[in-house]
């Protein structure tokens, strides 16, 4: 059991028969009556979204997740294959056990599967990863006066936006968390 008044962006809860990943929190204390913790949960498994209002102290139950460290090796018609890295066995996830992360994923990258008992409701992947521009328009001249950005798509299909001088086969390291572009690897 978990207070209310601790939680945390990305916290994993058991509420009504389900597991609640909370995406926002805000802690009000009006000037008159309790305070209360209003939120916003989504649904591990349907992707629903609820906001929901707690009371200040209130208890709920934090689900106990098993982070588990796999290798990311191919792509099998919709499927993604990863293998266990301590007993080499394999398993395939679908794009929704995956989640938003895949357009950041790209071959032999490790990552954290996160499963609740032996289901799994998600993959972590790492907070900055290198990728490789796939596309991105070539830089105009006269047009870099001001420092401005124009998008890249990179191998593992995500749009990002970049400076002028940004190339197609350039190594790119990205803040997956926030979609931008910190420097060249």
């Amino acid at each position: 059991m978990i207070s209310v008044n601790d939680l945390k962006n990305g916290l994993t809860l058991e509420l009504d028969n389900g597991l609640w990943s909370v995406v926002e929190f805000l802690h009000v204390k009006p000037g008159k009556g309790a305070a209360f913790v209003r939120t916003k949960l989504k649904n591990v498994e349907t992707g629903n979204v609820l906001e929901k209002t707690f009371r200040a102290g209130e208890k709920v139950a934090k689900a106990m997740l098993n982070r588990k460290e796999m290798q990311y090796l191919y792509k099998a018609g919709e499927e993604f294959v990863m293998m266990d890295m301590e007993s080499y066995e394999q398993l395939q996830l679908t794009k929704d056990q995956v989640g938003d992360g895949v357009k950041y994923m790209k071959e032999d990258m490790i990552v954290q599967v996160l499963m609740h008992d032996t289901k799994i409701i998600g993959v972590d992947i790492p907070a900055h990863v290198e990728l490789a521009v796939v596309d991105t328009p070539p830089a105009e001249k006269g047009n870099t006066a001001q420092g401005g950005t124009k998008p890249a798509t990179l191998e593992g299909g995500a749009v990002v936006n970049v400076p002028f001088h940004i190339q197609n086969g350039d190594l790119l390291k990205i803040d997956t968390r926030t979609n931008e572009y910190l420097g060249k690897a």
